[in-house]
């Protein structure tokens, strides 16, 4: 199988991180067209990504759907896409989530952190860069955590010359590991427990991290779990308009109708992710019909809460300052009522965000808060 380098545009010689050639074949015709990569767990795994991210990001960049089979290794893209357009995609995909971005070193790591940021920690330097969270591909990566890295070896033994330091190849890969090798055989044997610099990568750390983003995820809007995520129609709903804030409210309302999604409250999440984006403040007036139609009970209000708390808290950081502005708008529309937000503000919550991210949201939101408590309180007086 015919390799590329890694970062493509590396001309040394000497290079030495390759990956298999992107292999497209496109196959049926019509409405029915699409691009199967025979070889995209092979390149995966040269990257140490599950495959269903670059496939995934694929679809983001095409808005096209996908399908990830890992079971068949299959993995599929909707429309006919030549290899080239591919393999040039799939260089955005390794500079933006795969290579460090102080060495451009591939040997990364990706971490989920408490405050639902993800992390590439590079094994080469060292350093911890974070990914850009406002890419698409970040809330999938999110709904489908990265595996544990491999387990590294506990200690590194060194007899007769020869030296084992967790490296899985069991080589001497440069002059230096060699030099190493030779000056440490004078030391005899010795035994070497590498447990405290592995703290953050140990296996029980990894699984109470994968905990903990578990429990801030495991009630989003996809409570599906069948493997084929095109199977699941608030997925559908979101994909459909992803990225096309113009898109119509009638296009929006037929299409939540033909996926049955209209008047579930988990919707209302997904329709937010749609209509919305950095301008929020101009564009809720624009929506106010198309709101009503999808929020109309408390459990709705809810939603739409949850989702704004994903909107400013992953997709668009520099909103939480808005918030107070945004909950106003909706209010004064009568889209949320002051017992449900003032329930809502009362303490963070990790069900749609970082705990974390949730308290700078509700802590931004307190002048807001704070003057539906003042009007409570002045209307009960009235009365």
């Amino acid at each position: 199988m015919a390799t590329v380098n890694i970062v493509r545009d590396n001309n040394d010689p000497f290079y030495r991180y390759k990956m298999p050639k992107l292999i497209a074949k496109v196959e049926g015709k019509g409405n029915g067209i699409k691009t199967v990569i025979p070889n995209m767990g092979d390149i995966a795994k040269s990257l140490s990504r599950p495959a269903s991210y670059p496939t995934k990001f694929f679809g983001c960049e095409l808005g096209a759907q996908v399908k990830s089979e890992a079971k068949n290794d299959r993995y599929i893209v909707n429309g006919s896409h030549d290899a080239e357009k591919l393999q040039c995609l799939l260089d955005s995909f390794i500079d933006k989530f795969v290579l460090c971005k102080e060495c451009r070193n591939p040997e990364t790591d990706l971490f989920i952190q408490k405050d639902q940021t993800i992390i590439r920690d590079c094994k080469a330097c060292g350093k911890r860069s974070e990914v850009d969270m406002r890419h698409k591909l970040v809330t999938f990566i999110l709904k489908n955590p990265p595996p544990p890295p491999k387990k590294i070896k506990k200690t590194a033994k060194v007899s007769n010359g020869d030296i084992d330091a967790g490296n899985e190849n069991g080589e001497d890969d440069d002059e230096l590991t060699r030099r190493i090798a030779k000056e440490a055989a004078e030391l005899g044997d010795v035994e070497v427990d590498d447990d405290d610099w592995a703290e953050d990568v140990s296996e029980e750390a990894v699984a109470r991290r994968t905990r903990e983003l578990q429990e801030g995820i495991n009630k989003l809007l996809l409570d599906d779990e069948d493997e084929d995520e095109n199977d699941n129609p608030y997925e559908q709903f979101g994909e459909a308009f992803d990225g096309n804030f113009k898109a119509s409210d009638s296009d929006i309302l037929n299409k939540a109708k033909d996926l049955e999604v209209l008047g579930k409250h988990k919707a209302v999440q997904v329709l937010v992710q749609v209509i919305f984006n950095e301008d929020i403040t101009n564009q809720i007036a624009k929506r106010i019909s198309l709101l009503q139609k999808f929020v109309t009970g408390e459990k709705h209000q809810k939603s739409l809460l949850g989702g704004i708390e994903r909107l400013v808290g992953i997709s668009f950081p520099s909103l939480i300052p808005k918030i107070p502005i945004i909950l106003k708008l909706l209010y004064d529309e009568d889209l949320i009522e002051e017992g449900v937000v003032l329930k809502w503000g009362a303490k963070p919550s990790k069900r749609y965000v970082g705990k974390e991210v949730s308290k700078k949201i509700k802590d931004a939101a307190q002048p807001f808060l704070t003057w539906l408590e003042e009007a409570e309180e002045e209307s009960s007086e009235e009365d």
